[in-house]
């Protein structure tokens, strides 16, 4: 088995991760800078004269987006003057609908947080290994070439360990991020169902009674 072309595989294997988690890094963040925008310009416009998407302003409207997909279901339900209890259950499926979008590939920054240093470690270890076989094959005869391998080594733990940190920083952001978001969603939704009449509220007319016109 050639331990340099595994050790090389898993420096490839590292870049990899490094370039994949860039990618979702930049994608997630604007995405969630996206959504936030979205969702405060429409919780600035949602009010109790606000029942369907022909109530909001066109440039809310042109280009699709999560809060504007979680308000619209809330607004029709809100237009049917249903029960208060069917008002509650769009609302809450609206919320619960939000996690996966906002959450996607998030997991994959974690699994890279958790197998980066594993990788790194594997790197060295191999590295090492390929030095000590070459020390049995040809001795000591150049102290530097045994030095650079050690050397290139004990990169790869760093380098693992820099990716893992890169991740780290950046999955505890999104998922704070993550709760602002909701909590600001959550928010949009009750503005949305603002002004709703369900029919527990509708007033019931009670006939007047007869001996009382005559009176």
């Amino acid at each position: 088995m050639d331990m340099n072309l595994l050790h090389d595989i898993t420096f490839y294997v590292m870049y990899a991760a490094m370039a994949i988690a860039i990618f979702i890094t930049i994608e997630r963040g604007i995405y969630f800078a996206y959504v936030r925008r979205q969702a405060r310009a429409l919780t600035a416009v949602l009010d109790a004269n606000v029942h369907s998407e022909r109530d909001l302003p066109q440039g809310l409207t042109q280009r699709d987006s999560l809060p504007l997909s979680m308000v619209l279901p809330v607004l029709a339900q809100k237009a049917s003057h249903g029960s208060r209890k069917d008002l509650d259950d769009v609302i809450e499926t609206q919320y619960l609908t939000t996690r996966a979008p906002l959450a996607r590939s998030l997991w994959i920054i974690e699994t890279i947080t958790t197998a980066a240093p594993l990788l790194g470690l594997l790197g060295t270890i191999l590295g090492i290994i390929d030095t000590f076989k070459a020390l049995a094959s040809a001795g000591v005869s150049d102290p530097g070439q045994i030095s650079g391998g050690i050397g290139t080594a004990l990169f790869a733990t760093g380098l693992g360990i820099a990716i893992a940190l890169f991740c780290v920083v950046f999955h505890n952001f999104f998922q704070d991020s993550l709760e602002r978001i909701n909590d600001q969603l959550k928010i949009l939704l009750i503005r949305a169902a603002t002004g709703a009449r369900v029919q527990s509220e509708v007033p019931h007319l009670v006939p007047t009674p007869l001996h009382s016109r005559t009176a």
